[in-house]
């Protein structure tokens, strides 16, 4: 008796057949049973179904998919180019979409922004890398004059920061301090807000991200330090208000911020004895979530240790700490802190404005939820001071790799 051929047959006219989702869905199971030929096939057919019918997010979020699997998984590059810039395509009619709109929805526009810059970076289309940078920098710029005009400062915010980044990826130098200038005007509306308002958190935070703003213009100097000392203290009020409360876990974390703040505006003396205390304290944090069983917690504040213990010069536990941190949850983010802690430790002891610059960067980054390009900035700048070759030594031994990422 001859073996039924009928799942064969059905297989084969899933591709005409089938919606696009069930494409996807059928695609991405073939790839997690290891059946790479087919399961891309149907990825690729799912993408192109998407774009026939006009789910262009869709049909973008796949080629882009396809194209990085090429070059990631597969190493093959040339194969890579095609979907990666149908891809950027599509994203370029999406931000035309989007822009169209009544009430733009920019959290969707950074993303569909940042992917088609991603792939002209990683194809080495330079022109076009930097035609778009500056196209993008300039729609941010004009979204954000009409925030402020509105009052929305907050939203004006994000929007100049935005144009900030692109226009660094283009080097426009006057339109990098001009964006800047505008950035110290709205953070300083928002800390004079925020100290009204009594709220010390809020106000730390806004006198760190005007810091770095300052950095940009005046370069490390006086008028940066008083910013970064303010944000100290106020990083300082806040870990006394959430003691007061009872907060342990809140106190720590802003003790951390405090730590740093200090050592960015260099008062190291500050620095180290909030730091020793912070240590102290942390421990007792970690233990309490160690006994409740909360092992997400127990890694992050595991985390904050380290960074702490760096700052205080207690390397070889803080790389203890971080690796332990590292076995419980592991993530780009992690990774990406750890790193940016480093930085901000060397470019404090140097007042090194290009690297500060860099971890402001990177921080950025990480408060857009763009991982990859944060960690990619943090290495690129450890990688180009030899100085940190130790250190970066031990934090390779800590994530477990034995070469440069």
């Amino acid at each position: 008796m001859r073996p039924s051929n009928h799942g064969v047959r059905t297989l084969a006219l899933i591709p005409d057949m089938a919606s696009p989702e069930e494409l996807e869905h059928l695609g991405f199971e073939h790839l997690r049973k290891g059946e790479l030929k087919e399961g891309l096939k149907l990825i690729l057919r799912a993408a192109k179904k998407y774009e026939d019918e006009k789910k262009l997010e869709d049909a973008a979020r796949l080629y882009y998919y396809f194209g990085y699997f090429f070059l990631d998984r597969l190493k093959k590059p040339d194969k890579a180019r095609p979907p990666l810039l149908k891809s950027a395509a599509l994203y370029i009619d999406l931000i035309e979409r989007e822009l169209s709109r009544f009430d733009i929805d920019t959290e969707r526009l950074n993303e569909y922004c940042t992917k088609t810059l991603s792939v002209f970076a990683t194809v080495g289309d330079e022109k076009n890398l930097r035609k778009y940078a500056k196209y993008f920098a300039e729609i941010y710029e004009d979204m954000a004059r009409s925030y402020m005009e509105n009052g929305e400062v907050e939203l004006a915010v994000k929007a100049y920061e935005d144009a900030f980044r692109y226009y660094k990826i283009v080097g426009d130098e006057e339109a990098i301090k001009r964006i800047a200038d505008e950035l110290i005007t709205a953070y300083g509306r928002i800390t004079e807000e925020k100290v009204a308002e009594g709220d010390a958190a809020g106000a730390a935070e806004a006198f760190y991200r005007l810091a770095g703003y300052v950095l940009e213009i005046f370069g490390y100097d006086a008028h940066y330090i008083e910013m970064m000392d303010t944000a100290a203290r106020n990083y300082e009020k806040a870990s006394k208000l959430s003691y007061s409360e009872g907060n342990l876990d809140g106190t720590t974390t802003y003790l951390l911020k405090a730590q740093y703040a200090y050592l960015l505006a260099g008062n190291t003396n500050r620095a180290k004895l909030i730091g020793l205390n912070n240590v102290r304290i942390t421990y007792q944090v970690i233990g309490s979530f160690q006994s409740a069983g909360r092992d997400r917690d127990v890694a992050r504040k595991l985390l904050e240790l380290a960074q702490s213990l760096l700052a205080v010069g207690k390397t070889k536990e803080a790389f203890k700490a971080y690796k332990e941190s590292l076995n419980l949850e592991s993530s780009l983010r992690s990774r990406t802190l750890m790193r940016i802690a480093i930085l901000k430790i060397y470019g404090a002891q140097r007042k090194d404005t290009r690297v500060l610059s860099a971890v402001c960067d990177a921080e950025y980054y990480l408060d857009r939820n763009n991982e990859v390009r944060a960690i990619e900035i943090a290495n690129d700048t450890l990688q180009g001071i030899p100085e940190l070759e130790p250190l970066v030594k031990m934090l390779h031994e800590a994530e477990g790799i034995s070469q440069e990422e």
